[in-house]
C-alpha cells in the first residue's frame, strides 16, 4: 500500500457520505431595519498549501517528443468546512502541470508499448466512482453469464449510500444484456447492483470475483467493496485503472456497449431513452473504442478511455476533475497536444 493510500484511508472517515451536491440556497433578505453593525469576523489563518513538484521526463518515442511526469507531495491541506473531494483534500490539484489540466491525476500512454506519454500523480490511490462499473462488467462478460436471462431491480438496488435517484423502479425487469448497457453507457446504479446480485453466490461473491480479478491483473493498489462506486472505499490509481482499461478493451460486448451513444428499453408498455454519460462519443472528431465516466463527491469527476489519436491507440486516465465538464476538456486538451506534436514532427 502507497502512503497515500494510507493517507485516504485515514482521511476517508472525514467525509461523511452524503447525497449528490446541491445549488446553495439564496441568501436571506436583509431587514429594513438595522439597530447595530455587528462586527465583521475575523478571518482564519490560512490553510498551508501543498509542495509543489516541477519533476519532467522525457519520452524516448517520436510523438509527442517529450512525456510530462508530475508528482505531487501527498501531505493533506488543513480541513475546511466545504465538502471536498479526497484529491483536493491532499493538494493534488495544487500540481501545475504543462498542460493546465483541471484533473488533480492524469495518465496517457500507448496501448501497445506501455509508453508513458504524459503522467500527473499517476501513483495517488483515489476513490474511482463508478470506473467501478468497469470491472463489474469484464466480471459479467468473463462468467459468460445468460445475456438473456431476465433480471429484477429489488429493493437491495436502491442506493442508500449517495441517496441517488434511478429510471429503474423496483420490480421492473430487464435481461442482464440490457442491465449491462445501461450499466456502462449510462451509468446505471441499480442496474449495475442487480448484474452484482444475481451472480453465483450473490453479492459478496461478485465483490470477491471483482477484487480476485483487480489481483490477477497485478492491479495492487485498487480495491471493490460493491459493483456501482457509490461508495468511496472503491479505490484505484491511474495505474491500475490503466491496466483495467486495456483488459476491458479485449471484450467486444465492452467495447460497443461503453461507447453506444443512446438506447431504449422497453418497461411494461413505456419505453425509456438512455444516453452516454460521455459527450465525447457524439464528436466525430473523436475514435474512442473504450470509455467509463464516473462522479461521487470524494472522487470528483472522472473519466477513463481508449482512443486513437495522432496514429496511436492510447490509454487515457483522469481523476477528480473538479468541473462538471472539466474531464472532457482535459482530454481535449491532450488531443491538441498530441496533434500539436505531430504537427511540428511532420513539418521537420
Amino acid at each position: 500500500m502507497t502512503w497515500i493510500s494510507a493517507c485516504a484511508l485515514a482521511v476517508a472517515p472525514l467525509f461523511a457520505e452524503a447525497a449528490p451536491e446541491r445549488k446553495p440556497a439564496s441568501s436571506a433578505k436583509r431587514g429594513a431595519t438595522v439597530q447595530k453593525k455587528a462586527p465583521a469576523p475575523k478571518k482564519p489563518a490560512a490553510a498551508p498549501r501543498a509542495k509543489k513538484s516541477s519533476a519532467v521526463k522525457a519520452s524516448t518515442r517520436n510523438i509527442p517528443k517529450r512525456a510530462v511526469s508530475v508528482v505531487a507531495s501527498a501531505r493533506p491541506q488543513a480541513p475546511v468546512v466545504e465538502r471536498l473531494s479526497l484529491g483536493r483534500a491532499y493538494g493534488l490539484h495544487e500540481v501545475d502541470d504543462p498542460l493546465a489540466l483541471q484533473s488533480s491525476v492524469a495518465l496517457v500512454l500507448d496501448q501497445d508499448t506501455n509508453e508513458i506519454i504524459f503522467s500527473k500523480n499517476e501513483q495517488a490511490v483515489l476513490p474511482i466512482a463508478s470506473l467501478t462499473k468497469l470491472m463489474t462488467a469484464l466480471v459479467v462478460t468473463e462468467a459468460r453469464l445468460p445475456l438473456d436471462e431476465v433480471l429484477t431491480i429489488t429493493q437491495d438496488d436502491v442506493d442508500t449510500l449517495k441517496g441517488s435517484s434511478s429510471r429503474l423502479a423496483v420490480g421492473t425487469q430487464l435481461t442482464r444484456g440490457e442491465m449491462l448497457h445501461l450499466a456502462l453507457m449510462s451509468s446505471e446504479n441499480r442496474a449495475a447492483n442487480a448484474l452484482g446480485r444475481h451472480y453465483p453466490g450473490g453479492l459478496s461473491a461478485f465483490v470477491a470475483a471483482m477484487n480476485r480479478k483487480a489481483a490477477e491483473l497485478g492491479m495492487s493498489d485498487t480495491r471493490y467493496v460493491e459493483p456501482t462506486g457509490l461508495s468511496s472505499d472503491n479505490q484505484s490509481s491511474a495505474r491500475d485503472l490503466a491496466t483495467l482499461v486495456r483488459n476491458a478493451y479485449g471484450q467486444a460486448l465492452i467495447r460497443d456497449l461503453s461507447t453506444s451513444p443512446e438506447y431504449q428499453v422497453a418497461i411494461g408498455k413505456r419505453h425509456l431513452q438512455y444516453r452516454n454519460t460521455n459527450g465525447l462519443v457524439y464528436n466525430p472528431g473523436w475514435s474512442i473504442g473504450l470509455q467509463k465516466t464516473g462522479y461521487i463527491s470524494e472522487a470528483g469527476r472522472c473519466l477513463v478511455m481508449q482512443a486513437e489519436l495522432s496514429g496511436r491507440k492510447l490509454i487515457m486516465v483522469f481523476l477528480d476533475s473538479a468541473g462538471r465538464h472539466s474531464r472532457l476538456a482535459d482530454a481535449e486538451r491532450v488531443r491538441k497536444w498530441l496533434e500539436g506534436a505531430t504537427q511540428a514532427i511532420v513539418s521537420r
